[in-house]
């Protein structure tokens, strides 16, 4: 059993690793962008940045943006790269009725739809979009592999995943504060604030669970995916990787 399928927000073995995702999005959603802001000292605003900087070069016309939460990630695709369709999924629906509200605000409603749908059973044709993009959300997959193996499935022959995820820095000291702050101080400031300190705790797991780095385009590689790379931020706190149909 994969690494990051035995991480679960909440130890109920009555419900899947889904539904217990599912959940505490919808519990968190109010306070989701908030505490993002404040938890990065906003350094995840250029995370995304980067990221659509990255897949702007291949100007895709149609983009399906897999755990799209509140749509931060897609609404940076449509104003950077204008394409003609983006398409955000995700299983919460508390997140995405504020990332319509957010939408709407920024008049991208004619861009942007938004959905509720599991990401390791899309309802898309096969070769559907130019790019598939997933910001913080592929960690939280019940079964990593099948969920990947549905964003290749839907992506056209050439076309381009993106997929944003924290890591688990290498250096010293940067290791040692990153466990610190993500362990001990992260989980404490979410429970003040969302009254949910397992999501955050859960978020410390998870990224240990993660398999990072060259484990990922590993899986990537053995999924079919070509060109399979990655690029670190902040010192390996994310990945940005790459890879292509």
């Amino acid at each position: 059993m994969p690494a990051s399928e035995q991480i679960t927000p909440y130890e109920d073995d009555k419900v899947s690793k889904k539904g217990q995702v599912t959940s505490m999005f919808d519990k968190i959603a109010p306070y989701y962008d908030q505490l993002n802001r404040f938890l990065s000292l906003g350094i995840d605003v250029l995370w995304r940045k980067k990221t659509i900087k990255l897949l702007k070069s291949y100007q895709p016309e149609t983009i399906l943006d897999i755990a799209t939460g509140t749509g931060d990630l897609a609404i940076e695709a449509a104003l950077s790269i204008h394409p003609k369709q983006i398409i955000g999924l995700d299983i919460s629906a508390n997140m995405l009725q504020i990332g319509e509200e957010k939408v709407a605000k920024k008049g991208l409603q004619n861009v942007i739809s938004m959905e509720v749908g599991d990401s390791e059973n899309l309802r898309f044709d096969t070769d559907s979009f130019d790019a598939v993009t997933a910001a913080f959300g592929v960690r939280n997959f019940e079964n990593l592999e099948k969920g990947l193996g549905e964003m290749y499935r839907v992506l056209k022959p050439g076309g381009t995943l993106v997929v944003l995820e924290f890591s688990k820095p290498r250096v010293f000291p940067l290791k040692q504060f990153f466990n610190l702050y993500f362990k001990n101080i992260l989980p404490l400031i979410g429970k003040l604030r969302s009254k949910d300190q397992r999501a955050y705790q859960y978020l410390y797991e998870s990224v240990q669970a993660f398999p990072d780095y060259e484990k990922f385009t590993a899986i990537l590689d053995k999924i079919g995916f070509t060109q399979t790379n990655y690029k670190t931020l902040s010192a390996g706190i994310c990945c940005i990787y790459l890879a292509k149909k």
